[in-house]
């Protein structure tokens, strides 16, 4: 991977993310893996005391009670940190984004977007006027093989697309649990009135747009919260109809046993196809019509520039989770860069943008619309 740190690295601050939260520590590590950031201040947790204990933990030199004390007073010092990480539970997204895009701190932001549809608009209003950048972390959009099969699809490879199937099941919500983080992503308040559909089904839809560079026009969602007592869904069916006319299928689940992580998508065209696992993220499937399916390596033969920019060792060494959510965060980096130094962005720059969340929170909102009506199709807002 060729990739240049900038002369000084970009100050970060993290809302969230303290110590018993998984998905700060995966943020964290990202940040580093291509040195490009240094993390100088935080609002881990939302109580004070938690805050403290996380910050001298992680040895942050700056740290705060709350978010909103944190935006005022980073915002005012010379060395005050020019782009904030955020990995609060669904419902903070919105709240914190909002202090720190108001004044001109980007923003690099877990997904979903935001836990309301309401919240998600005002949100992509905000971005879309500030002088600060908008970073989503769609994560598998980092990964190389996903990159080969988005360039591949791009140069018409497969052909016009016509079919897609893209699922993400997981086992790890298949009983009742009452941990931290089973705790806020089935509470509807935090997470939203999607479960495994904003948690993972987003993921997934996000994906398919990514690598296919389709619009869903609309879709019939089929929703179930089959745990006794859970509000919100931990299995969905959904049925795709894409502009252009491609169909599509994308199942999401949190109670499949048996499966981890396994994020897949097939992408069928008039002149093939592509299959991508995320579980076995290195690898990728091309089935020319009429031919024997080829298997693709990451920085093997047959992989093209898109893969190979974002790859940092040889082939047959496994990169993956941590390595996609890096790609990420360099993007950002190179993006914030650029607005440092008032130069244009590079022309290959890649990264989910807060169009992006909307969407995602476009599709959510639509699920369990069309749910509710006994899975009528609904269409969804662009």
């Amino acid at each position: 991977m060729n990739q240049v740190s900038p002369p000084k690295p970009i100050r970060l601050g993290m809302v969230g993310g303290g110590n018993d939260a998984f998905i700060g520590a995966v943020h964290r590590i990202a940040s580093r893996i291509d040195d490009h950031y240094r993390l100088m201040a935080g609002a881990l947790s939302s109580t004070p005391e938690k805050s403290r204990q996380s910050g001298v933990a992680i040895g942050l030199p700056r740290i705060y009670d709350d978010f909103k004390q944190m935006a005022i007073r980073e915002a005012r010092r010379k060395d005050g940190v020019e782009a904030v990480s955020i990995v609060t539970p669904n419902h903070m997204h919105y709240p914190v984004a909002r202090e720190f895009l108001k004044r001109g701190i980007h923003v690099i932001c877990d997904k979903p977007l935001t836990s309301t549809l309401a919240d998600a608009k005002k949100l992509a209003k905000l971005a879309e006027e500030s002088s600060a950048l908008f970073i989503l972390t769609h994560n598998y959009t980092g990964y190389p093989m996903v990159r080969q099969a988005r360039q591949m699809v791009q140069a018409g490879e497969i052909g016009p697309i016509r079919v897609v199937q893209v699922e993400y099941p997981q086992d790890w919500l298949t009983e009742a649990q009452d941990f931290k983080q089973a705790e806020w992503r089935t509470d509807p308040a935090r997470s939203g009135l999607g479960g495994s559909t904003g948690d993972i089904g987003t993921h997934a839809f996000n994906l398919a747009s990514f690598i296919t560079g389709l619009e869903v026009e609309s879709l019939a969602a089929d929703l179930q919260a089959f745990v006794p007592g859970r509000q919100v869904d931990d299995n969905a069916h959904v049925m795709l109809r894409f502009e252009g006319g491609a169909k599509g299928m994308l199942w999401s689940s949190q109670v499949a046993p048996g499966n981890e992580n396994a994020l897949r998508i097939r992408v069928y065209g008039e002149k093939g196809g592509l299959e991508w696992a995320q579980e076995d993220p290195n690898y990728l499937w091309h089935s020319p019509l009429g031919e024997p399916k080829r298997l693709i390596t990451r920085n093997g033969a047959g992989a093209g520039e898109s893969a190979a920019r974002v790859s940092r060792i040889p082939p047959g060494h496994p990169e993956g989770y941590l390595e996609g959510f890096a790609n990420i965060y360099t993007e950002a980096a190179r993006a914030i860069v650029s607005a440092r130094d008032g130069t244009p962005l590079p022309d290959d720059l890649l990264f989910p943008t807060v169009q992006d969340g909307l969407k995602g929170v476009q599709f959510v909102s639509a699920c369990v619309k069309s749910s509710n009506k006994n899975s009528a199709w609904v269409r969804l807002q662009h």
